[in-house]
């Protein structure tokens, strides 16, 4: 059954010129089958580079609004309308641009995990593995205002020094897992490299060796002679850690880090997308004007390529 399923999808793929694109946390099924797999900022810059008409994105609701923003002659895709992502849910332009009331001479640095009315609101976008970047980029004497996660918020704080205001939401996916679970299965596999998102909150943090994006997790241990590893952000990415690298051992730092918006995408749910176009996400255009304005003032800083 699961074949027949892939084999109509792969199909449909070919006849509406579609693109399938699969975030780092979704279930291994979904990654397997994918013409690319990454964090959210890499799937959202092939969606705008590729020659589909159709691009299906397997993750959550924010990351198929940046696609929408990115590329609006291309058609969005969903498949699972209430994938959504709590942690953007922790602020709405209203709130913004009450906090940007208070601090009026303030520039809003807004994690790409957020609503396209936030982004249009903010200064500059930014992501994991960025942030730093970003937030060095801005003039120094510069108060910055960090919406929505406040340990990415803090975690760029101590990296940089900076003045940074910092919005009260989080992961919660990330906030789960303690430092008494990782230390417990550091002490289990002392021999393992400890690699912690920046999402988790500081005591996580402080118990590992590393903290990367998704992206740069998957880098980091092809480059590294080591060969084992400890993994402190959602499981999903363990699949592609294992595809890529098997002669190397994986251990996931918490069984709590699991993100049920990230499961929610099944086979299934792919091909009625495809079948049926569900669920099209389509940011206004007033809306995605703005929002890329600042999606742009964080590409413009990226390395190239």
């Amino acid at each position: 059954m699961t074949q027949a399923i892939i084999e109509k999808i792969n199909k449909l793929k070919k006849e509406r010129n579609a693109c399938l694109l699969a975030h780092n946390y979704q279930p291994g099924e979904i990654q397997d089958i994918a013409d690319f797999t990454g964090d959210s900022l890499e799937l959202s810059r092939k969606a705008s580079s590729c020659d589909a008409d159709i691009i299906v994105f397997c993750g959550v609701l924010f990351m198929a609004e940046t696609a929408s923003i990115l590329s609006p002659q291309k058609t969005v895709l969903l498949p699972d309308k209430d994938a959504g992502c709590p942690m953007a849910d922790m602020i709405t332009a209203a709130q913004l641009a009450e906090l940007k009331q208070k601090y009026p001479d303030a520039v809003v640095v807004c994690y790409v995990n957020s609503p396209a009315e936030v982004k249009a609101i903010s200064d500059y976008c930014c992501t994991s593995s960025n942030a730093v970047d970003v937030v060095n980029s801005i003039d120094a004497d510069r108060q910055i205002l960090f919406v929505p996660d406040k340990n990415l918020g803090q975690f760029t704080k101590e990296k940089t020094g900076r003045d940074i205001v910092l919005w009260p939401g989080y992961c919660p996916t990330h906030i789960f897992a303690t430092a008494e679970d990782v230390k417990k299965i550091r002490t289990e596999h002392p021999d393992a490299v400890t690699l912690a998102h920046p999402e988790c909150p500081g005591p996580v943090r402080a118990c590992a060796d590393e903290h990367l994006s998704t992206g740069q997790m998957l880098k980091f241990v092809k480059n590294s002679d080591k060969t084992e590893f400890i993994i402190a952000t959602e499981i999903g990415i363990i699949h592609t850690l294992k595809k890529e690298n098997p002669e190397k051992t994986f251990y996931p730092a918490s069984e709590k880090f699991i993100c049920p918006n990230m499961k929610k995408i099944t086979l299934e749910k792919v091909l009625f997308a495809l079948e049926d176009n569900k669920y099209v996400i389509k940011v206004p255009d007033d809306v995605a004007a703005r929002a890329r304005k600042a999606l742009d003032r964080m590409v413009a800083i990226l390395p190239k390529g």
